[in-house]
């Protein structure tokens, strides 16, 4: 890192000036990129994404859009064979209010199945015309346009005096209407303000306004770098919501750790270039580790088959990797710049410049000594006294504070095993209103809930040999194909299965399988339930085998960079722990309702959207192992100068504690913001990243981590000589006692030999 170092501030002109043409090159590219990302949610290679494309294509509804369900109830003494024509102008009367419908009533059937066991109440399907909103096909609930008031409207006037009608369905069901849109520029405004009061709060200094300028630089290059991939491939305009929060915190992270470490050099007496070369090569490494772990993370997204999951991956790898690249080359540029000014200042005003003092790189306890007092950044010159402290107590109850903050993770990702990807069902959403009015006259006529969830299958040429085949199936209520031109077209016959049970059930998904089996080749399956499967079978099918893969990339990765065997593996699996704690935590206030019904007003729809695991454990991999090669590069750069593994975790921690839980709060903030869209997938997956952020930085770094390295003591920075060689490294034999601290001049605090005392 030092000769990278050396080699920028050697030309230092050039390196502003390329990144200044950067900056002014993302600037004019982002106009241009927007308009080039994509909104299409396409899954290609799933037969029921493709099975529904088709069906739009050739009707213009259904597929994967959920059906609004009428649901006519006639005054006492009627029944609906009675009443068959009048039924059925009232849903002609709807089709005629929305054109690009495809209605079908028991008018059009005769299929008893659409009348309940009193004889007075039916229902009917209404598949609405296709829209954009960008939105995922069959999205979240209430992101499809109302169209209650318009059947209502349309009925109503039709059917016999005293009929009631009511719009059921699971959109009508939907806890809260989404009224769609995130809006961008506020939530980064919002993001960029909690960055300036962060970085005041710990540099009180203009130097705050460093970490955000390259975090600008870096979004902006990065924008001009996903104009060049949609040359090549098809981005998402998830990209666009995703890049620049995402931008904000690492490119900041990372920037604040390489000036908290160059005004630590500073304030130890180094000036000028000098002071720069060694905060690269204490911080410098940190930061390209970091950047490797979050792109090994994000590649789990990149290689999955789904177009927009591959772009949140790219995009996030993109603004990694440019956010690396600008903190190792321009900002060392910058704040050689900033020494030089600052040792002027001084020079003018007659002020001394301190000396600096031999081997005191890494040296704890110099805030206090001759010639640091005085210096600018004397603050930096010793760890923060509160996280010492912290980290004092941690290690000596290093036993309870692993089971205590240990037995909450594991409690938390037991429960991740309960998560359901799968469909709401109509029991865990409203339990008022016109939709649940409908609902219960279906249940108090005994029509099967699956009624609300019916899903289409396209079938090339005469659909009767289909039909019956799918009626013998188990666990089909009825199979509705009328004999009208909204139904048939091109050669081919739409036919939509009502299942028995809800298809977000495991008895309604098994449904689908077995319709599945049924069918010959010829007859396409499609529906939401059909697609959602789908997606789960290819996303998450391989996902043990990528679990691995990244495993082993990360365990490599890190050893190389600890120079251990054991601080790899713990980092790994206390990732891996805090991931299935932040899904459980998911689990508890998304799908169970524990807090979000009481607090923010939600209901739960008793499932999570089955994107949100996978795109959670992407982000939060990485940007956890980032705040953990934070941590442990510290320590062992501790470990390394005094060989005593209690001062190398009390002066990891207190060398770190601040700069994770500043850079954790900015990340929060940006990612609490994005939670507060509208749009109900994006609130869940967003509120994940935030809850994953500030659990990672507070229990898991601030507690977990310094207590596990306490207990395993020497063990930690074990590399025997066969696997350094291997690494290509240099070895890190055990050590069974205290080594002796160099005689730099540094001395053990009271409070430090107490701790070894008793620890």
């Amino acid at each position: 890192m030092e000769r990278l170092s050396a080699f920028v501030l050697r030309r230092r002109r050039l390196v502003t000036l390329l990144a200044v043409c950067a900056f002014l090159a993302g600037l004019a590219a982002t106009p241009f990129a927007i308009q080039r990302l994509s909104e299409e949610y396409a899954h290609p290679g799933m037969p029921a994404f493709d099975a529904n494309q088709e069906i739009v294509r050739l009707y213009g509804n259904g597929g994967y859009q959920r059906p609004f369900v009428p649901v006519v109830v006639l005054p006492g003494g009627m029944r609906a064979e009675e009443h068959r024509e009048v039924i059925g102008r009232a849903f002609a009367a709807v089709a005629a209010a929305l054109p690009e419908a495809r209605v079908v009533s028991y008018t059009d059937t005769g299929d008893p199945r659409l009348v309940g066991a009193d004889g007075r109440t039916t229902f009917g399907l209404v598949f609405p015309g296709t829209y954009s909103d960008g939105s995922p096909p069959g999205g979240g609930l209430g992101e499809t346009p109302d169209e209650s008031p318009v059947i209502v409207a349309a009925m109503a006037p039709v059917l016999p005096e005293g009929a009631t009608v009511h719009v059921t369905g699971l959109d009508a069901l939907a806890p809260s209407v989404d009224a769609g849109g995130v809006d961008v520029p506020a939530k980064i405004g919002i993001g960029a303000a909690a960055a300036v009061i962060v970085l005041f709060g710990v540099f009180r200094s203009a130097l705050a306004l460093v970490p955000l300028l390259i975090s600008v630089l870096a979004v902006f290059t990065s924008f001009a770098v996903i104009l060049l991939l949609t040359l090549v491939t098809t981005v998402h305009d998830v990209a666009l919501t995703t890049m620049p929060l995402l931008g904000l915190g690492i490119a900041i992270d990372y920037s604040l750790l390489l000036v908290a470490r160059w005004r630590e050099e500073r304030a130890r007496g180094h000036r000028g270039d000098e002071a720069v070369h060694r905060a690269m090569r204490g911080a410098g490494r940190a930061v390209l580790f970091s950047g490797a772990a979050v792109a090994i993370g994000l590649v789990t997204m990149v290689v999955l088959p789904v177009p927009f999951l591959r772009s949140l991956g790219l995009a996030g790898m993109v603004i990694a990797a440019v956010s690396v690249a600008v903190t190792l080359t321009v900002l060392p540029v910058l704040l050689a710049l900033a020494g030089r000014r600052s040792e002027r200042r001084r020079a003018r005003s007659g002020e001394a410049l301190p000396a600096a003092r031999p081997g005191t790189a890494g040296t704890p306890g110099t805030a206090g000594t001759p010639g640091t007092a005085g210096t600018p950044y004397h603050r930096e010159a010793r760890a923060g006294r509160a996280w010492s402290a912290w980290a004092r107590g941690v290690v000596r109850l290093r036993v309870p504070a692993a089971l205590v903050s240990g037995g909450l993770l594991v409690a938390l990702t037991v429960t991740a095993f309960g998560v359901d990807l799968g469909l709401p069902e109509s029991g865990d959403l409203r339990t008022s209103g016109p939709g649940h009015e409908g609902l219960a006259a279906l249940r108090r006529a005994g029509v099967p809930a699956g009624s609300l969830t019916p899903f289409d299958v396209l079938v090339a040429g005469d659909p009767v040999p289909a039909v019956e085949r799918i009626r013998a199936v188990e666990g089909v209520s009825a199979v509705l194909a009328p004999q009208n031109p909204s139904w048939r077209r091109g050669g081919t016959a739409v036919v939509t299965v009502l299942p028995v049970a809800e298809n977000g059930s495991d008895a309604g998904q098994e449904t689908v399988a077995r319709v599945r089996r049924a069918v010959p080749g010829t007859v396409r399956v499609g529906g939401g339930a059909a697609q959602s499967m789908d997606f789960r079978e290819h996303a998450y099918g391989a996902f043990p085998w990528m679990l691995a893969l990244i495993a082993l990339a990360t365990f490599v990765m890190l050893a190389r960079a600890f120079r251990s065997l054991l601080l790899p593996l713990k980092a790994i699996v206390l990732n891996l722990l805090s991931l299935g704690a932040v899904i459980g935590a998911m689990v508890l206030l998304w799908q169970s309702g524990w807090g979000t019904r009481e607090l923010l007003g939600i209901q739960p729809t008793g499932s999570i959207g089955e994107f949100v695991p996978l795109t959670i454990f992407a982000f939060l991999y990485g940007l956890s192992m980032d705040y953990e090669v934070f941590i442990l590069a510290r320590m062992r750069e501790e470990y390394d100068r005094s060989g005593d593994t209690v001062r190398a975790v009390v002066e990891g921690v207190g060398r770190t504690g601040r700069l994770v839980t500043s850079a954790a709060l900015i990340l929060f903030v940006s990612f609490a913001a994005l939670a507060m869209t509208p749009e109900l997938d994006v609130k869940v997956f967003a509120s994940g990243l935030a809850l994953g952020i500030l659990l990672d930085a507070t229990l898991i770094r601030g507690v977990l981590v310094p207590a596990v390295v306490a207990m395993m003591g020497p063990w930690n920075w074990w590399l025997p000589g066969w696997a350094a060689r291997l690494l290509r490294v240099e070895p890190s034999p055990l050590r069974t006692g205290r080594t002796v601290r160099p005689a730099d001049g540094a001395v053990t605090s009271p409070g430090d030999d107490h701790l070894h005392r008793t620890a």
